[in-house]
């Protein structure tokens, strides 16, 4: 009995620590090292298909190369007889999907946080030129302090790469998360980790699912078909401008969407760093105050202008907003880079600042009022209106000295 739980003689498997569809987890020794790890033994019918097999070994060497610190670290990948294992860095906590069956809806705050870092890491992989293809709350573990791991990188796309039926069973394998593309058993792109990003953040932060099905094809149908629900109207306390980002996030087309969780991770970066909009779901309540007039010798004072909720809230003198530029909404041909994946936009360029008509259809917005000119501009204006008479005078002499 001792002998089936030890692997290649190295590795001692001490308890069964989670399982999903395509693998059991087990914590266990590396009697090697002598220090914890986690060994992920996958089920014995994905270890049928020789050429997943090849395929799988080639993905967890490629992800034993990313090094992120959120990304579940991979130290090794072997087999024992029949056994096929991940070897991984043993994280003793919770999956999103407890927190969020046990706490849902998040606060937007903590949502965000867990978002962001989730962008961190899949983003990271995206660089590199992997794509995860079954992000869920399940892959993703919650340790201290909300700091995120996000681990089953490799396995899903290694069988969505195998013949059809095998690619079949991953399409059903995570229904509830998948990306349309996917659901269509088209092969995963990193906007189609981008798309599961979306789906976890919806989840987060209204408790529920975007799409629910009586079956596994009634939800990839969905997903093809039907327009989600706006998070604002199931959660009020979720801003308007944060609903529009999931909106985004959520579309049908993959050019309509962020091409890369490192875009998506900036926006949301951004979108805290702006300001919010109040998502108490009503205004604060504001405590009366006397009234006080003004010196006599004070000019009065202008009405503030009410800023406009992030991501629109404009920049110091004017009120614009940013707008995604052609490079990112697809309208143009995107670059590829060696591995044939959509290019980074460019750091310069990312954003074009353009008059927004929302904000200057507000009741607070104010037009740019044109600056005074000072005393030179107007001295510069009259002599050149003095040159411009003297030219006239010139050519009217030239006439009449040559045709007079």
């Amino acid at each position: 009995m001792e002998q089936e739980r030890l692997l290649n003689g190295r590795y001692r498997l001490v308890q069964q620590h989670g399982s999903g569809g395509m693998a059991v987890i087990y914590k266990a020794t590396d009697l090697a090292l002598g220090r914890t790890v986690a060994v992920k033994i996958l089920r014995p019918s994905l270890t049928n298909d020789q050429s997943f097999l090849v395929r799988f070994r080639q993905e967890a060497r490629n992800v034993a190369n990313l090094t992120h610190p959120n990304i579940v670290t991979v130290h090794d990948v072997g087999q024992d007889g029949n056994t096929h294992y991940i070897v991984m860095e043993f994280l003793d906590g919770q999956d999103l999907k407890k927190l969020i069956r046990s706490n849902a809806p998040l606060p937007i705050e903590r949502a965000l946080n867990i978002s962001i870092q989730i962008c961190a890491g899949v983003g990271y992989a995206h660089r590199a030129g992997l794509v995860h293809a079954d992000v869920k709350p399940q892959n993703i573990l919650i340790l201290d302090s909300d700091k995120i791991k996000v681990t089953d990188f490799g396995i899903a796309q290694a069988l969505a790469a195998t013949n059809p039926p095998e690619r079949q069973k991953i399409v059903w394998g995570s229904p509830h998360y998948f990306s349309p593309e996917q659901a269509q058993g088209e092969y995963p792109t990193p906007a189609s980790d981008v798309y599961s990003i979306g789906v976890v953040i919806f989840e987060m932060l209204t408790g529920r699912l975007p799409f629910i099905g009586a079956d596994q094809q009634a939800l990839a149908l969905a997903h093809i078909r039907d327009t989600p629900p706006r998070i604002s109207e199931l959660n009020p306390q979720v801003p308007t401008s944060l609903d529009h980002i999931i909106q985004k996030v959520l579309a049908k087309e993959p050019a309509a969407r962020y091409r890369t969780a490192d875009q998506l991770g900036r926006i949301l970066i951004a979108y805290k760093e702006q300001g919010r909009e109040e998502t108490s779901g009503m205004p604060p309540v504001q405590v009366a105050s006397p009234v006080v007039a003004p010196p006599a010798n004070e000019p009065p004072q202008p009405m503030p202008i009410t800023p406009y909720p992030a991501p629109y809230a404009p920049p110091p003198g004017g009120a614009y907003t940013t707008m995604p530029s052609p490079y990112q909404q697809g309208l143009s041909q995107f670059p590829t880079d060696a591995n044939g994946w959509p290019a980074p936009a460019p750091d310069s360029g990312y954003y074009q600042a353009i008059p927004a008509p929302e904000v200057m259809r507000s009741p607070g917005y104010r037009s740019p009022q044109p600056q005074s000119l000072d005393v030179v501009t107007l001295l510069l204006a009259f002599v050149a209106l003095i040159a411009m008479t003297g030219v006239v005078i010139l050519w009217i002499f030239v006439w009449e000295a040559y045709f007079g």
